[in-house]
């Protein structure tokens, strides 16, 4: 899954649960058909680890910081050892980036908050430092020294590496709506290609990037800070990897928000038929705006929402058998998968929409795709020299191994498209085929769905947006439920998260949180 982005801009946030259903999808298991294995929740738990630091992960948690300049003023940055396979802890290393922004003051310094923008696959150094160590309240940085660590195998921790920024152009344009049989292998070839260059450039390290071993790793550097809980803010993903730390760390809960929640215990087909959904939810929400605008190139006042749709998916069509001109130095035309992407890219928040619309009425007016190829770019961490960042294979990478594939074959998918294409009539084919892509995968998956109760925590925010398109509300709702100590904070919108996106209630609510330790009250509702 790919849960992405935040507040300010269209990466800066919880990031990419989509990115994961347009790049590697996460998924569950392989059957040919709707089961209860496939669709249902899991009974399983998640267990706590022993209280007590085994021998074995003493020299982890005994190692010393050695913080250097990092080169953006004001920051801080270290390097700490984890071990690779925490089952044989003298098998190797990882090396993960950390950094922080020391308490500013005035007022008691309450300890470390670790931020986490999400992806699987974004950089939280990178968040952290044009960010959260920077746009964050300014009362919380006072109190708090702001620190982020780049998950093993992401950005500065080790990057999983796969394709070539050529490749990599390729890749994202390959067609995933394929319409006969050549289009389906050709589909299948690229899945495949991405995936064996994955195994290829990081063998040993795709079977150690695991939610569960990313949350073990913070455990080991709040040690090495020596702070005695955890303090957390997670978006979108990072939802899941701070309440899976919480679920093996119980007792080392310290203040935790968990903004833009996924919900654990559900399999990967589920999760992607729901974010499905939730793109469609968005969507509606910027076809009834966009309707209302004069610059709307997809119908005027009193349009219906489903014709809006319709517009969009044939203008989608047309891109599939003559693709537009960019600009692009590199001769990439706007196709539909391209233009698939930016529209998506721009439902993570609402203050895209009037870029959208610029961009849409610039490729469907004039065949110029220049705005939707930004869009696209924006949300792949492409630059314009051509180089992609790591999130894509990261996010494939930690997706592909906390969850069994979606679907094992081609025939799986074109069983599921109905289903995928009534929870979307805009973007329900193109999601479901890019279920498939895990089932090429090197390395098996190692983890399985499952509830995380993480009882004995102290109180845990988890804040849900009604109509965020990566990670639908009724996710918020469900880790909500299975949290012994959760608060639940409904933020009344649109777009992908809360904290930090304009709702003085929402801000207020886990402001007072962070430096009180007073969770909401029960049902708290802001717009």
């Amino acid at each position: 899954m790919h849960t992405r982005r935040s507040s300010r801009s269209l990466r800066t946030g919880g990031i990419l649960l989509t990115a994961a259903l347009l790049v590697s999808a996460c998924s569950a298991s392989a059957s040919t058909g709707p089961s209860t294995s496939a669709t249902a929740a899991a009974e399983v738990t998640l267990a706590a680890l022993p209280e007590a630091t085994p021998a074995a992960l003493a020299p982890y948690y005994g190692q010393k910081a050695r913080w250097r300049s990092c080169g953006v003023p004001g920051f801080q940055c270290a390097t700490l050892k984890a071990p690779l396979d925490y089952a044989k802890p003298g098998a190797g290393d990882v090396r993960l980036a950390v950094s922080r922004k020391k308490a500013t003051g005035p007022g008691k310094r309450l300890g470390s908050l670790f931020v986490n923008p999400g992806g699987p696959g974004g950089s939280a150094v990178g968040y952290l430092q044009a960010y959260a160590g920077i746009g964050y309240p300014a009362a919380v940085r006072a109190r708090y020294d702001m620190v982020a660590v780049d998950p093993r195998g992401v950005a500065r921790s080790e990057p999983v590496e796969c394709l070539d920024g050529r490749k990599m152009d390729t890749y994202t344009q390959t067609d995933t709506t394929p319409d006969d049989a050549r289009e389906t292998t050709e589909l299948v070839d690229a899945y495949k290609e991405f995936a064996e260059a994955c195994g290829a450039h990081s063998p040993g390290l795709l079977r150690h990037v695991s939610t569960v071993e990313t949350a073990r790793d913070m455990d080991i550097v709040r040690a090495v800070l020596g702070d005695r809980k955890l303090n957390y803010v997670g978006a979108s993903y990072g939802t899941f990897l701070g309440a899976t730390y919480a679920g093996l760390f119980p007792g080392r809960v310290g203040r935790l928000v968990l903004d833009g929640a996924m919900d654990p215990s559900l399999p990967a087909r589920r999760m992607n038929l729901d974010q499905t959904a939730g793109f469609e939810t968005a969507f509606q929400s910027f076809a009834k705006d966009c309707v209302q605008q004069p610059d709307c190139p997809l119908g005027g006042k009193g349009t219906p929402t489903a014709e809006v749709g319709r517009h969009l998916k044939a203008f989608f069509r047309k891109l599939d058998a003559h693709p537009i001109p960019t600009g692009d130095r590199d001769g990439r035309r706007l196709g539909e998968a391209l233009a698939t992407t930016g529209v998506i890219a721009a439902m993570y928040d609402e203050s895209s929409w009037a870029q959208l619309r610029e961009a849409l009425t610039s490729a469907m007016k004039d065949k110029d795709g220049a705005g939707l190829l930004m869009l696209s770019d924006s949300y792949y961490e492409r630059d314009a020299g051509g180089r992609y960042s790591n999130l894509m294979p990261a996010n494939a990478a930690v997706n592909c191994l906390d969850l069994p594939p979606a679907y094992g074959s081609p025939e799986e998918v074109e069983r599921a498209l109905p289903s995928f294409e009534k929870a979307s009539p805009v973007f329900g084919e193109g999601l479901a085929w890019a279920s498939l892509s895990c089932a090429y995968w090197p390395v098996r998956a190692t983890g399985e769905p499952h509830r995380i109760e993480a009882r004995g925590a102290a109180p845990i925010v988890v804040v849900g947006t009604t109509r965020d398109p990566a990670t639908p509300y009724r996710w918020a709702r469900a880790l909500a439920a299975q949290l012994a100590s959760a608060r639940l904070l409904t933020y009344e919108g649109d777009g992908h998260t809360a904290y930090g996106r304009g709702s003085t209630c929402i801000d207020s609510a886990i402001d007072t949180y962070l430096l009180r330790g007073t969770p909401p009250a029960e049902g708290k509702r802001c717009s």
